[in-house]
């Protein structure tokens, strides 16, 4: 096994978990990158080795949780020349899975990537329109046909792009592990990248690192393509915080306006850290 430290970046898509990854891939001692497949790896696995699986009796949970590592640590093996002190996986269901983030890597955070909803929704659409040629896997329902009904499928707690996310982290902020957590906030990321990022090393009990935030570059072109969404992980240069007017009609923002559970101080009971 690695003697890496592994910390997880989750939360909410179009909240600036890509800008983050390429922030921190300006330290050398880091490894980060956009969505990985080792949390989807692993609930493939998992049904293999429990339950009423063929061969579930010959594991017990120690073994589970060996495998379990040992897949993750193949995945992000590098050659020993490249190999990151610090390793961040990143995944939206690292927050509906902190009871085997505990269980596999007791000292790591989760820090959770947060956006105002209704412009986190808007994020999307925008992408939508930019991109009128194409047809995304973003939605589970390829016939949705204006933005009431890809707002609809977006939010679907369950299956939806963002919904699933914000339910998940919601599990997460009320659960018995939220003192994993540290949510950052894409609004402070954007209007304050410097003061943020150094709060983030303090909480990660690392040594500051000089990062050039007028000079950052992500990109997954291939894989924004296959996902039917150009763009999508691309990072601008400079980072800032650019104000707009949104694309969405007024009902649809003041529907979401109120879902930010994270600002409310009084639903924070359980300490987790916001940013």
């Amino acid at each position: 096994m690695s003697t890496s430290t592994v910390h997880l970046i989750s939360g909410l898509p179009r909240s600036g978990s890509t800008l983050l990854s390429a922030l921190l891939r300006q330290n050398p001692r880091f490894n980060a990158a956009i969505t990985s497949p080792i949390c989807s790896l692993f609930s493939a696995v998992l049904p293999r080795m429990s339950g009423s699986a063929e061969f579930a009796p010959f594991f017990s949970d120690e073994r589970r949780y060996r495998i379990l590592q040992a897949l993750f640590w193949s995945y992000h093996h590098l050659d020993p020349a490249r190999q990151a002190q610090v390793v961040f996986d990143t995944n939206r269901s690292w927050t509906a899975k902190l009871a085997l983030v505990d269980k596999l890597f007791p000292s790591a955070r989760v820090i959770c990537c947060v956006r105002d909803v209704p412009w986190v929704i808007d994020s999307v659409e925008k992408m939508v329109r930019r991109n009128p040629a194409h047809v995304s896997n973003l939605f589970n329902n390829k016939s949705v046909r204006n933005v009431y009904g890809r707002v609809d499928n977006l939010m679907d707690w369950g299956t939806g792009l963002i919904g699933l996310a914000w339910s998940s982290l919601r599990e997460a902020w009320f659960g018995e592990n939220a003192n994993k957590l540290i949510v950052l906030r894409y609004e402070s990321l954007a209007r304050e990248p410097a003061q943020t990022m150094e709060r983030l090393y303090r909480a990660l009990g690392e040594q500051p690192f000089p990062h050039d935030f007028e000079n950052v570059a992500y990109e997954e072109d291939e894989f924004d393509h296959r996902f039917g969404m150009p763009g999508l992980h691309t990072v601008k240069r400079r980072v800032e915080f650019v104000e707009r007017a949104t694309v969405l009609p007024p009902d649809i923002f003041r529907k979401y306006a109120d879902s930010n559970f994270w600002m409310n101080e009084k639903l924070n009971t359980k300490g987790a850290l916001v940013l």
